[in-house]
């Protein structure tokens, strides 16, 4: 059975850092794309960023030239380095999975930036 399990979430200052973890386990293959998604309360769920199975990176507007989405293919590992955190990245944050035409999601970890 496939798992994704986020890492990593917590309070922060604005302006401070936080490195988020999703971890696979289990047999997949042929990862297509994988990435973060966040949702504020209220508001509709949100693109973060993603990469694909060949390197490409995709951002938000909102979060370019500070987060950093990074996978880790030996060790089915996808990290989310988030640098000048704002009050308003405060969100729940999910790790997701494209796989053999697949979704998957992990169950969230909460980001809170406070002002």
């Amino acid at each position: 059975q496939v798992q994704l399990v986020e890492s990593g979430g917590g309070l922060v200052q604005a302006g401070g850092s936080l490195r988020l973890s999703c971890a696979v386990s289990g047999s997949i293959f042929s990862i297509n794309v994988m990435g973060w998604y966040r949702q504020a309360p209220g508001k509709q769920r949100e693109l973060v960023a993603v990469v694909t199975s060949g390197g490409v990176t995709n951002y938000a507007d909102s979060v370019k030239g500070r987060f950093t989405i990074t996978r880790d293919v030996a060790r089915n590992r996808l990290d989310l380095q988030m640098n000048s955190l704002k009050p308003e990245d405060t969100a729940a944050y999910s790790c997701h999975m494209v796989a053999l035409g697949r979704d998957y999601w992990g169950q969230g970890t909460q980001v809170t930036v406070s002002s």
